[in-house]
């Protein structure tokens, strides 16, 4: 099976020849071209959504506003419905109070949440839980506490359920809150086939490999459970200078059960 993550960036940025409308294309053609069977994105606007939607036809999707009013499917997940269905999904709100939509703590920036869908394989019966979120991008204290609280939920599943997380995380390896993600059992997919040293930035602000950044790797696909990772891959696909978000998006390969 097969795994992207995908911040596309926001609808709604001043980004000029880099706006959606430019990039729409691109992006969904680079998310074709690696045929995924899931697709976790961040940064999704209602836009980007029906854009999504008409684009990969072939997909289901499972998207919660991030507020209760007038706000944006953020983490929205698509998954090939001729593969894959869905036997539960649900959102809760990375704060002190998850079950309350629209909620922020520890200084958050910005209301964060976390989507997540089971999904039972069609053919073979195997079941695995994917959840995809986005960290805050101003506080450290609500990057850790937010990790901790995607943790504490993967832990009400049994060790050996298949569950993969991905997302922006806001953080490289020396990230305390990627050392929360470690310490609750999630285990890094690149890593275990490319090794543990970071590979080098995955936010790129629409520059590629020109972008000059302190940071490593922010965006990350973990594992947790009976999960085998058989490909990982840091997407750098571009067409004539121009790339599908100011993110390189992430693939990898796993099997469960």
């Amino acid at each position: 099976m097969r795994v992207m993550s995908c911040n596309i960036r926001y609808y709604g940025a001043a980004d000029g020849d880099n706006r959606w409308e430019r990039r729409r294309d691109l992006c969904l053609g680079v998310i074709r071209g690696y045929e995924p069977d899931v697709v976790c994105c961040q940064e999704v606007w209602y836009q980007q959504l029906e854009d999504l939607r008409r684009g990969l036809p072939e997909f289901e999707a499972y998207a919660v506003p991030d507020e209760p009013v007038g706000g944006q499917p953020v983490n929205a997940m698509l998954y090939r419905s001729a593969r894959l269905c869905a036997t539960a999904a649900a959102t809760y709100w990375l704060s002190s109070r998850p079950h309350v939509p629209g909620s922020k703590s520890w200084d958050s920036a910005c209301v964060r949440l976390a989507a997540w869908v089971r999904l039972k394989d069609i053919q073979t019966g195997a079941e695995m839980r994917v959840v995809n979120t986005h960290l805050d991008h101003v506080s450290q204290p609500a990057r850790e506490a937010q990790a901790r609280l995607l943790g504490e939920d993967a832990a009400a599943y049994p060790d050996a359920f298949p569950q993969l997380l991905a997302g922006d995380m806001n953080g490289d390896s020396r990230n305390p809150a990627i050392g929360a993600f470690r310490q609750a059992g999630w285990v890094d997919t690149h890593a275990q086939i490319h090794g543990p040293r970071d590979p080098g930035f995955t936010y790129h602000g629409f520059s590629g490999p020109h972008h000059s950044d302190e940071l490593g790797k922010i965006d990350w696909i973990f594992a947790r459970g009976a999960v085998r990772v058989t490909a990982a891959e840091i997407v750098t696909a571009h067409r004539d200078g121009r790339y599908p978000s100011d993110h390189y998006f992430l693939s990898v390969d796993v099997a469960v059960g």
